[in-house]
């Protein structure tokens, strides 16, 4: 039986193996640890699902393999691969929709990154016995579309149903897809630009270091580029009175009930109220709780906050569901646990994908204000600076010093219109500066 590469996300092309548990030759069961990969984003180990022999291993540790790709092979005890009936995890025909394609499998894969196959994405991890089909689909109607052009619809979230081919008897090819996505070939990793020797011709040899790029800087140019050559931003800018706030946030802390060794239930920090600050704004402007869907928009009920978090070399946005429901503290635990498993890359797909607005704060480095780049689909993103003390006219026309920070919310012209950010942007600074209308 053939142990493919799993898929930890519809975003996600290939995986690196960092660990294998098992050496070959060595019996496994089900349950059993195989192997550890590491994505862009997630890490995770992979066990086996039926019982036999690991006979061999394909793909070694360090090497990174696509999603599909074949990294060992599991025999039975006499040698022979198990049949497709000791497989604990069914193969079923998956059906043909955006970002969820069928998929073939593939020959083994090569260790240089240059020579990998490329597959068709698939949401859902399977391990099947093979089938060495590598010829084009039919989609339902009678269409047929190639193996390249499945996965670049599967990547750029397209209906295939829903293109005419240019092929051969109308068949989808790969030519098709650029032509119903301008972001297709970004995702394709085809970034466009100089190439790497024209850029490296304008130095002086010995001048630089090359730094191979990981799958996570990839994902992030590709992902960035997209977004800002396909989504029409605008900026809004406005500054809060914090003063309120800190006073709060210190009662709220002082106040904390604590356990025997003294440690305190929660410790609030800005960043949780000005979360809270977005959810509840989302709830009262509604109509900026959405995202660009092609031809539509998507309205939420609820409002899910992503946060953007740092890792080295990179960042990835865990999400926060239903946050307008939950308490200022109940957002700071879980917040600390997302960043944690996150920069451990423990996080699940679910965890980091999906969400219609995102803060990203850099106040604790002392940047004053910046203008965030929108992270598909999120149609929002607020951009967070260091809260600073400055001299402001008091009501009475006085002087006094006030704590400040200021907020920058980036839109996606398509879904909020100048009027509604700035409603929106309004609401959030009320509530930071009136933070305990946050608390009922």
């Amino acid at each position: 039986m053939d142990v493919l590469m799993p898929q930890l996300g519809e975003t996600v092309a290939e995986g690196k193996i960092t660990k294998w548990f098992k050496s070959a030759g060595e019996a496994v069961k089900p349950g059993d640890n195989l192997f550890e990969i590491e994505t862009d984003k997630v890490s995770m180990e992979v066990p086996s699902t039926t019982t036999g022999v690991l006979a061999e291993i394909r793909v070694p540790a360090g090497a990174v393999a696509p999603v599909g790709a074949v990294v060992g092979v599991i025999a039975d005890g006499t040698g022979a691969t198990t049949s497709p009936a000791s497989t604990a995890i069914e193969s079923k025909p998956l059906p043909q929709s955006a970002g969820r394609s069928a998929r073939r499998d593939t020959p083994a894969v090569a260790a240089d990154a240059h020579e990998r196959p490329r597959v068709a994405l698939d949401p859902f991890f399977e391990v099947r016995t093979p089938q060495r089909n590598y010829g084009p689909a039919r989609l339902p109607g009678g269409a047929t579309v190639t193996p390249l052009a499945r996965r670049l619809a599967g990547e750029a979230g397209i209906d295939l149903s829903e293109l005419r081919g240019s092929g051969p008897h109308g068949r989808i090819v790969a030519r098709d897809i650029p032509a119903a996505s301008p972001a297709a070939p970004l995702l394709a990793g085809s970034l466009p630009g100089p190439s790497a020797a024209e850029i490296k011709a304008l130095f002086e040899p010995g001048s630089y270091q090359e730094v191979p790029l990981d799958g996570m800087r990839r994902t992030i140019a590709a992902r960035l580029t997209q977004a800002t050559q396909t989504i029409p931003h605008f900026y809004l800018t406005a500054d809060a009175d914090i003063g309120r706030l800190i006073a709060l946030r210190e009662e709220a802390n002082n106040g904390a009930p604590k356990d025997r060794d003294g440690n305190a239930a929660f410790k609030l920090s800005v960043n949780d109220f000005i979360i809270r600050a977005l959810a509840l704004g989302l709830q009262k402007v509604p109509a900026a709780n959405a995202v660009w869907a092609g031809d539509r928009l998507l309205r939420f009920a609820r409002s899910d906050i992503g946060v953007a978090v740092a890792l080295e070399g990179g960042l990835i946005t865990p999400v926060i569901r239903h946050t307008e429901t939950k308490s200022l503290s109940t957002i700071s635990a879980e917040m600390r646990d997302l960043v944690t498993r996150a920069r451990a890359k423990k996080l699940k797909p679910a965890e980091y994908q999906g969400g219609a607005a995102a803060i990203s704060n850099l106040g604790m480095h002392g940047v004053r204000e910046f203008s965030a780049i929108i992270n598909p689909p999120h149609a929002t993103i607020l951009a967070v600076g260091a809260a600073r003390r400055e001299a402001i006219e008091t009501g009475n026309g006085g002087i006094a010093f006030a704590s400040v920070l200021s907020l920058t919310l980036s839109c996606d012209h398509r879904v909020v219109d100048g009027a509604l950010g700035a409603e929106l942007l309004a609401t959030i600074k009320r509530l930071i500066e009136s933070p305990v209308t946050m608390l009922v």
